[in-house]
């Protein structure tokens, strides 16, 4: 039986891939197990999944100077003495990465000891992490074709974003009954992410009541974003994380107003349900998020707002122009195969 150890962590964008690999994988071949940070968000969604899973030290990488850089830069060395002995112990015959920063010190040590990486990048360009694992990696996978151009194209398959096998089993009318919406009335579902995001979330709760008049609201608010004024509000009903619910809640969604990960939006596409991105500003990224909606918008699966414009009543807008043009973004997202992702990348991992 063969060993793959698994990384990626900072927030469920750099985990649910892996998962998504992980359950397709056949276990009668494959022994599983994980390397995340002591406390991320990964470590929940892992061990709920009951892989095993070993924590280690993580520090931040910036690209600017900050003084938290010198004591990140202490826990990344710690992190990599404590994955290189894990890897030691564990001896798997490959490391599959997912980015986030945990995922350095993880990829550092795989390659001191001989151990073969294999780097999946959702973005439309690299984040930090994996620019810096690039070097130490043998085989690389991206979701965007316009991704490959930043690693040896040898190397590199295009092959889309690896989408969890379950999140294509939802049932829509299992979704009206756990929200208790009616089936006449469509339905806007919001996701800001795993932790949530604030100009979102404000922008639909000032909106509400103009919003509720049209559609039914599916709000995933982020941990600690929960408004309990709005808990018995008809028509909305919000959520700070979901995890079994999801593929229902998902299926019952007409359209979607989303943050611009590259995971999140690959799994709309698979899903078929017509978004409207908000990315992250320049001002609080690298801009990975804004290059992932322009994309999208191009290839007409999604209508793009910038977080800066969201004045007034341009939100509202917007989601209704989105549910207006439905029908054309939905024929245009049939023609997609972004399910492949995940049987592409195993059949490369069983070749080791």
């Amino acid at each position: 039986m063969k060993k793959i150890i698994f990384t990626g962590g900072g927030t469920a964008g750099h985990v649910t891939p892996n998962l998504a690999i992980i359950h397709q994988m056949d276990r009668s071949k494959w022994s599983i197990a994980y390397i995340g940070s002591y406390d991320g968000i990964e470590r929940e969604l892992v061990e709920k999944n009951n892989i095993p899973y070993f924590g280690i030290a993580s520090g931040k990488l910036r690209r600017y100077f900050d003084m938290k850089n010198v004591t990140d830069l202490a826990r990344i060395s710690n992190g990599l003495r404590q994955a290189r002995n894990i890897l030691k112990k564990e001896k798997p015959d490959v490391v599959f990465s997912k980015g986030g920063f945990v995922t350095v010190p993880v990829v550092i040590a795989a390659y001191s000891l001989g151990i073969p990486v294999h780097l999946h990048e959702s973005d439309l360009t690299p984040g930090l992490a994996n620019r810096i694992a690039k070097r130490f990696t043998k085989t690389f996978y991206t979701s965007f074709a316009e991704t490959a151009k930043h690693f040896p194209s040898e190397q590199t398959n295009v092959v889309g974003s690896p989408i969890r096998d379950d999140l294509l089993s939802g049932s829509r009318t299992q979704g009206l009954a756990l929200t208790d919406f009616i089936k006449q009335k469509p339905v806007l579902l919001v996701m800001g992410g795993s932790l949530g995001a604030k100009a979102i979330n404000e922008g639909i709760r000032q909106s509400l009541d103009d919003l509720l008049n049209t559609y039914q609201i599916i709000h995933i608010c982020g941990k600690g974003h929960l408004d309990p004024a709005l808990e018995r509000k008809r028509g909305y009903k919000q959520y700070e994380y979901v995890h079994e619910e999801l593929p229902h809640l998902m299926q019952a969604a007409d359209i979607v107003v989303t943050r611009g990960g590259s995971n999140a939006i690959f799994e709309f596409l698979a899903l078929q349900i017509p978004m409207l991105i908000i990315p992250l500003s320049r001002q609080s990224s690298r801009g990975d998020q804004i290059l992932n909606a322009q994309t999208f918008v191009k290839n007409g699966y999604a209508h793009m707002l910038e977080e800066e414009s969201m004045k007034d009543d341009a939100l509202v807008k917007e989601i209704h122009a989105l549910y207006a043009n439905r029908e054309p973004i939905l024929t245009t997202m049939q023609q997609s195969k972004a399910t492949h992702a995940v049987p592409l990348i195993i059949e490369q991992l069983n070749r080791i």
